[in-house]
């Protein structure tokens, strides 16, 4: 068995049931609550190529294929975010709740812009997920971009993106609100904790990027190899690498991240890039990604007077919607 498939199998124990049914329960009781019409726009074959669309500009800017949370009652929605919550871990399903109300804020600021839409969220499932072992699903809106593939009870979560604006609430009732703190304030301390020769090293361009260097390309391009490499850094910033890995990680539900983690750990943390792009202080456009041989990070903050933020966790070759997975799922199908 592959190593990967091995370490995913380790947490599965923690939770006392099989994965299987703990994940597919919730899309299935969901599904099970929409009518005729609303199933047409919700459900689709797991071949659909609609499943490697993704984006995370509003919806009104690029089309999302699914159905709306603005098209459910409320019984619907209701379980239309149980079944997030149980794919993300406490802190990420806040995480996910405070990007979507963001956008109440932004229809108070842009009063006249059609994009601002609160609710604006799509839901697509893809397969059967209560007899299917290969199936997936996926949330998406403005700065919200989860895709979800399950395969033999095992998790697949890439690409998977946050985004905040603003980053900052700066006036009203939610003033100094900040959805992503930790994501840029240890970037910050990573960053400005590195000495000349180190910050040579990382410092990739004096700009930053306009955006995240991904994109929304359906599978991630490989990146050229910059920055400084984390053997590179003291035992204290090598430390705070992981910790910010950790970060992203905490999303997650907790079993993935634990196993995520050992994975990049096996694969040894020191080979690990830090790079850094822009401005070292908050509010000037800055940019950092953490590379490594399984796993992309990005962020980027430098819209909106670099008030606004877009962050991605990609998992590199054949990891995006666990076409790994997929493709060790058919083998071993043939091979049995």
């Amino acid at each position: 068995m592959p190593r990967l498939a091995l370490l995913l199998l380790i947490p599965c124990f923690a939770l006392g049931q099989g994965r299987n049914g703990s994940l597919s329960a919730p899309a299935t009781a969901f599904l099970q609550s929409l009518d005729a019409r609303q199933q047409a726009q919700a459900h689709f074959k797991m071949e659909d190529s609609s499943r490697y669309n993704w984006h995370f500009v509003p919806p009104t800017q690029a089309h999302r294929d699914g159905l709306p949370l603005l098209d459910m009652n409320a019984a619907q929605q209701e379980k239309c975010m149980a079944l997030l919550k149980a794919f993300l871990s406490e802190q990420g399903y806040a995480k996910a709740k405070g990007i979507m109300s963001l956008e109440d804020i932004l229809k108070v600021l842009e009063p006249d812009n059609p994009s601002r839409i609160p609710g604006n969220y799509f839901v697509t499932i893809y397969g059967e997920p209560a007899k299917d072992k290969v199936w997936a699903w996926k949330f998406s809106g403005h700065h919200l971009a989860l895709n979800y593939t399950i395969v033999d009870g095992k998790l697949a979560f890439s690409p998977f993106f946050f985004g905040s604006n603003p980053d900052i609430v700066k006036e009203g009732p939610r003033k100094g609100e900040q959805i992503l703190k930790d994501e840029e304030d240890l970037g910050f301390r990573l960053v400005n904790g590195l000495d000349k020769e180190q910050l040579g090293k990382a410092k990739i361009a004096l700009t930053a990027y306009n955006d995240i260097q991904t994109s929304n390309a359906p599978h991630a391009p490989e990146l050229k190899e910059e920055g400084i490499e984390a053997s590179a850094l003291r035992t204290d910033q090598l430390m705070m690498v992981k910790q910010l890995i950790q970060t992203y990680l905490s999303s997650m539900v907790p079993w993935l991240a634990e196993a995520r983690m050992k994975r990049i750990l096996d694969e040894d943390l020191r080979t690990v890039r830090f790079a850094w792009a822009g401005g070292l202080v908050a509010g000037e456009g800055h940019y950092y990604r953490i590379q490594g041989k399984s796993f992309l990070i990005e962020f980027d903050n430098t819209q909106t007077n670099a008030n606004h933020i877009h962050s991605v966790w990609r998992d590199m070759k054949d990891g995006d919607y666990g076409i790994d997975l997929i493709k060790e799922h058919y083998r071993e199908a043939h091979k049995n």
